[in-house]
């Protein structure tokens, strides 16, 4: 079901990145806007 979705959106020219659940990856965020929600299960803030 997720490659169907994935190629559904390819169909529409949209670009769509996929990697190996559970991997360790390198990612951006860009914040945009005045609040920041950071949710972590192990740890109480």
């Amino acid at each position: 079901l997720y490659e169907e979705f994935c190629e559904a959106l390819r169909s529409l020219r949209v670009t769509v990145a996929t990697g190996a659940f559970q991997a360790m990856m390198s990612v951006e965020l860009v914040n945009e806007g005045p609040v920041t929600i950071l949710l972590d299960s192990d740890k109480t803030f």
